[in-house]
């Protein structure tokens, strides 16, 4: 994950300079000694794990636990399949009539770790009207880091809009002492739905695609999350109280793919362990085995070179971090969660060669895949990796957040649920495909 490592490195310190602190924290900074061991360990823990994916040499002890990250071997290798010059990506990010585009412009320049990138960032903030990139932009800036993020981050803690304002503090706090922070809004449970909550996901991903079959040549797409979402699907993260710590459902809708306008859905049930060492939060591993239909055309939806039933993993892993106002048969609700996923895919090269990025960020343009089969195995050619984030937010602007207001198409097993009545249209179909659409 690129962006994620920028300005990380002691090297990039030397070249740069890290910039001054003392002007990131002008509102009672959150001192090291100040913060609870916990958060001492965490970010300690944090601190090396992120020098050990820049380079192993900075890092003290076995190489097997601190080295093995193959996300950042492939980023070291892998050509850019945008090929957008850095001007290019500066106008687009800035005037592109679709939302997605300018977003998607912002994270490849971010990504390539140009000086002004977080001026850019600034810039879209400011000036843009489609919110889900202006705190889309805000967590490009937290990506990248260091002083000058937090300064930037600081302007927008007074913002108009109140989730933009949110997201900045959590930024902020995360920055500074490795947990969020949140403002003070009341929250709203609705009863009667099929679940405690839905979280409006975040995820910035990188696509590492293998070119030939040598293995030496890869290639490289970093979707932002308007960009993710817009080819797989807008996911939220849906769990219950009763089953949170042992199972959730990941339930992602694609727009636009099918003909009648109805959304394709597309849902996963995760299975996992979580740590509930502290009362405030859970650490969690998760994984998802489900069935698909693979189609081979590398598009969702498009029989036309044939489809393949095959079962489809993807694995999940990260911290979520209750609120105790916020109540939900008599537990606290999560607040927010954060994380990594990674998992395998399938990019048909031939339906991407030499076509604009607006025709290749299309809905269901991109399918997940899996080793495990003997057709689908040798087509998978996509490493899929990246980071997540969601927190409640208040959808309807009465200035109350909305805990599982959210319009998610599944049932508490992860099977599709059409009409959100808690009943499977059709026992054990967990996501709509070509033989499901209406007429």
């Amino acid at each position: 994950m690129a962006i994620d490592l920028c300005n990380k490195s002691p090297d990039s310190f030397a070249e740069r300079g890290p910039g001054q602190w003392e002007q990131a924290v002008p509102r009672e900074p959150a001192l090291l000694e100040d913060l609870g061991s916990e958060q001492r360990d965490a970010l300690n823990f944090a601190y090396r794990t992120t020098l050990s994916n820049v380079d192993p040499r900075f890092v003290a002890g076995d190489p097997a636990a601190w080295a093995s990250d193959f996300g950042y071997a492939l980023d070291r290798v892998a050509i850019r399949l945008d090929n957008r010059s850095n001007d290019e990506l500066r106008e687009q990010a800035l005037r592109h009539p679709d939302p997605v585009m300018r977003e998607q412009a912002l994270f490849e320049y971010a990504d390539r770790d140009h000086a002004d990138a977080i001026e850019l960032l600034e810039q879209a903030v400011r000036a843009d009207d489609n919110r889900e990139l202006r705190w889309d932009a805000l967590w490009a800036m937290e990506k990248l880091g260091g002083p000058l993020a937090v300064t930037t981050l600081q302007k927008f803690l007074d913002d108009d809009d109140p989730e933009i304002a949110e997201w900045a503090k959590l930024f902020i706090s995360e920055l500074q002492t490795g947990d969020p922070a949140f403002d003070g809004r009341a929250g709203l449970y609705t009863p009667g739905r099929t679940f405690d909550e839905t979280i409006y996901l975040l995820i910035h991903c990188d696509l590492y695609v293998r070119l030939d079959e040598s293995n030496t040549h890869w290639g490289k797409i970093s979707l932002s999350p308007q960009g993710l979402a817009r080819i797989y699907g807008q996911a939220h993260a849906c769990p219950n109280v009763a089953t949170r710590e042992k199972q959730l459902v990941i339930a992602k809708t694609i727009s636009g793919l099918h003909t009648d306008r109805s959304p394709h859905c597309d849902n996963y049930l995760f299975r996992g362990f979580t740590d509930r060492a502290r009362r405030d939060r859970g650490n969690f591993f998760f994984e998802s085995l489900v069935p698909r239909t693979f189609f081979k055309s590398g598009r969702a939806d498009d029989p036309s070179q044939g489809t393949r039933q095959a079962r489809i993993g993807f694995a999940r892993y990260g911290t979520w971090h209750l609120e105790p106002k916020f109540q939900v048969r008599q537990e606290a609700a999560i607040r927010y969660v954060r994380g990594r996923f990674q998992g395998w895919g399938y990019v048909n090269l031939a339906r991407i060669a030499g076509r604009p990025l607006e025709e290749i960020l299309t809905p269901g343009n991109g399918v997940l895949s899996t080793l495990h089969d003997d057709e689908v195995g040798p087509m998978t050619n996509a490493f899929i990796l990246g980071t997540f984030k969601g927190k409640l937010n208040d959808w309807d602007g009465d200035g109350v957040i909305d805990l599982n207001s959210r319009d998610v198409y599944s049932t508490v097993d992860g099977e599709i649920d059409s009409n959100q009545d808690g009943v499977a249209d059709e026992p054990g179909r967990t996501c709509c495909d070509h033989t499901t659409l209406l007429p």
